[in-house]
């Protein structure tokens, strides 16, 4: 991440700081950063001391730590505990609304990464947070606001949108190469002839590093591949097709099952 120091305007025209470490000392419960990314961008891995909320509520994000990687849709956002190492890629432009919060600050706050549903009052609260100044008054308005966040962060439903990576360096392979391309149609045994290991001992690796057979695994990949693409506006038929499903209806009843959410809640207006 750049050390440079950076600005970016609220909605109410105020300037603030994009600098992550601006935001780390500062003595309040949360303190809320506004930052604008063009597609492609990427944030190289990092930590922070304080936990931090990833929010768009405009593009999709994936972030990955070393043993897990999340697509994070708008009106989601992933909550990463202080200390663990994270990074970041925008697919398409991205308008984050990122919340640094001091550990420990309230009961029920997520202990592991976690993707979260963004309430229509969560996001109210998020957005009415950035219009406070960073040292709000904590008797006054801010301190309302930072109290009701806290207190929904708490309560926001958890999303099962993440891909569990494995720490074995062969199966790390195949894994990052289908992330990269998740339509590659490559067998298990054709992978084994790739990264040097026979199809049995990838079969293991599977279930005893990520907890998923390699079709399972393949299909969660392709599953959040298919997310950006609604996200993007594509249309759910043509997207299931490209993910070699049959009929909307299909790819739709997977799609529930393996997201927790159906498809054209992602698309504007879903609901």
């Amino acid at each position: 991440m750049s050390s440079k120091v950076h600005s970016a305007k609220t909605d109410n025209g105020r300037s603030r700081s994009t600098d992550p470490q601006d935001y780390q000392a500062v003595p309040r419960a949360i303190a809320a950063m506004p930052k604008s990314f063009a597609p492609g961008d990427t944030i190289a891995p990092h930590t922070h001391p304080r936990d931090q909320v990833l929010y768009a509520i405009e593009g999709v994000m994936r972030v990955a730590t070393l043993r897990e990687a999340w697509i994070v849709p708008p009106d989601r956002a992933l909550y990463v505990p202080g200390g663990i190492e994270h990074g970041v890629a925008m697919k398409g432009r991205v308008e984050m609304r990122t919340l640094y919060i001091r550990p420990g600050a309230a009961p029920g706050l997520p202990s592991e990464p976690a993707v979260l549903e963004i309430s229509a009052l969560l996001k109210s609260l998020i957005l009415a947070m950035l219009e406070e100044p960073v040292h709000y008054d904590e008797q006054g308005r801010g301190g309302m606001l930072a109290a009701l966040i806290l207190d929904e962060l708490a309560r926001a439903q958890h999303l099962q949108l993440v891909i569990p990576m494995p720490r074995d360096e062969r199966l790390k392979r195949l894994c990052r190469a289908l992330l990269d391309d998740p339509s590659r149609p490559e067998t298990l045994d054709a992978w084994a002839a790739r990264v040097g290991a026979s199809p049995r001992t990838l079969s293991r690796l599977f279930a005893s590093e990520v907890g998923l057979s390699f079709a399972q695994w393949r299909q969660r990949v392709r599953l959040h591949n298919a997310m950006e693409a609604i996200v993007r506006g594509e249309a759910i038929g043509e997207v299931a097709r490209a993910n070699g499903y049959e009929s909307a209806s299909a790819f739709s009843a997977a799609f529930r099952k393996a997201m927790g959410i159906a498809p054209r809640q992602l698309t504007r207006g879903g609901g």
